[in-house]
């Protein structure tokens, strides 16, 4: 049994090592432009506004646009008079606990203002309800008025029962608001609060505040609505919103069972899987043919070692030629060893700086993320889903879920006949690892240690 734990395009050079930025594929300020962006998140609570601002954080970062987000409610809970209230506290009625809600939401706004303005950012997300006409144009008021930032205002709005009531209980189990407190009385109270922000709210107007630009997004992705946006950066979110959805899905990670090459030490190339590596191929097929995993798609490279690992599952499955490995350039089907002993320096420019490093006449890390761009955009389309791939593929893949630093990606263990499982949830993505007990070589190589 498997055992388990929680936790333009410029051409490459033909050498040179390490991509000089305008040679690498991430996004930077200088790229998107010279100003700063705020995304101010607009509707009730329980409409995924968390959820979408932090999965666009990652989305940001992960190519490259340094992002934050400012959550209103993590400052709300740094006083201590509101630290986990109840509904009343959210009262519109209630004018002591609504000049503290203010302050907080200021205080977020003043910080992301700031940040952006320190030219450290590019990106910061204003995560607040901004329910109100007037507290919208507050906002704009204070970025593009007073400050010459750019602003554009991310509505979600949920019609949906079923949408609002599973956005509701994933609330009451992961917000900091209800921590220890039993779900009936967690979920009421939400509840009420939902009342008293109803009370007041005021969906953005296109025939009032037509001069703002922003994006509706109903019940999770069913309709859209752009209005204004502008550049390439405010394109890119448009696009990557109108691909994403807040429903409750898993997906599955693993590299493929153990390869030839896996085996003899060698980089890159197409080997099939050995002995042990088709062990692992029917433990991983007899694991998903014996669950019910609705609407399960099976996703590979064009490589033969994933498609035999992935060969007698019984789901649908499709090829993408982006999730093939790292491409190792004139270095594909050497050993580590073999490399340091015909390109030294190469050797030690890859050890200096993993990310940016290229492979001659191949790619990098930075490289991998652009090209697997297409992939996350459809990955976030879809339901369940179990892809099968490599070493520095799952790392980028990884890196997005789970918010690492993009320095980080070449390190991000992922064992061989390891099963990860990813669950995305509003304050994050919980990540479990299931490994199964067949013997396979360890690839994973430590910083420093090349």
């Amino acid at each position: 049994m498997p055992t388990t734990t929680t936790s333009m395009a410029t051409p490459p050079p033909k050498r040179g090592c390490i991509a000089p930025p305008s040679q690498t594929q991430s996004e930077t300020r200088t790229s998107m432009g010279s100003v700063g962006q705020v995304i101010v998140m607009v509707g009730l609570p329980a409409r995924g506004k968390t959820y979408i601002a932090k999965k666009l954080t990652r989305y940001l970062n992960w190519i490259g646009v340094n992002t934050r987000v400012f959550n209103a409610g993590d400052y709300r809970r740094t006083v201590s008079t509101a630290k986990k209230p109840k509904h009343d506290f959210f009262d519109p009625n209630n004018t002591e606990a609504k000049a503290i809600r203010e302050q907080c939401m200021e205080a977020a706004l003043e910080d992301a203002i700031g940040w952006l303005k320190t030219g450290n950012g590019d990106v910061a997300i204003f995560d607040a309800t901004n329910t109100t006409r007037e507290r919208r144009h507050n906002v704009f008021t204070r970025i593009v008025v007073q400050n010459a930032l750019k602003c554009m205002f991310l509505e979600s709005i949920c019609t949906s029962d079923e949408i609002v009531e599973s956005n509701v209980r994933e609330v009451k189990v992961h917000s900091p608001d209800y921590k220890g407190v039993e779900a009936n009385e967690a979920i009421s109270d939400f509840l009420e609060r939902i009342k008293h922000y109803e009370d007041i709210y005021e969906p953005i107007s296109e025939e009032s505040e037509g001069h703002l630009a922003f994006i509706k997004l109903f019940n999770a992705g069913e309709k859209y609505v752009i209005h204004k946006h502008e550049g390439y950066l405010q394109s890119k979110i448009v696009y990557w919103i109108m691909n994403v959805h807040i429903t409750p899905r898993t997906i599955y990670l693993t590299r493929h069972g153990e390869s030839m090459y896996n085996v003899s030490g060698r980089i890159g190339g197409d080997s099939n899987i050995s002995e042990r590596g088709q062990q692992y191929s029917m433990a991983l097929s007899y694991f998903f043919n014996h669950q019910t995993i609705p609407g399960l798609r099976v996703w590979t490279s064009w490589l033969k070692r994933t498609i035999q690992t992935s060969a007698n599952i019984n789901a649908p499955q499709e090829r993408w030629r982006a999730l093939n490995e790292i491409d190792a350039g004139v270095m594909e089907n050497l050993t580590y060893e073999e490399i340091s002993e015909r390109y030294p320096e190469e050797f030690a420019a890859r050890d200096k700086n993993k990310l940016a490093y290229r492979y001659p006449s191949g790619e990098s890390y930075q490289d991998l993320v652009a090209r697997l761009e297409p992939v996350m955009m459809e990955l976030e389309r879809q339901g369940n889903v179990l892809l099968v791939a490599h070493q520095a593929v799952l790392r980028c893949i990884m890196g997005y879920f789970l918010d690492r630093p993009l320095e980080d990606l070449p390190y991000i263990k992922v064992p061989l006949h390891t099963l990860i499982k990813l669950t995305p949830q509003a304050y994050g993505c919980e990540a479990e690892f299931i490994r199964f007990p067949i013997e396979a070589f360890d690839t994973h190589r430590p910083k420093g240690s090349e």
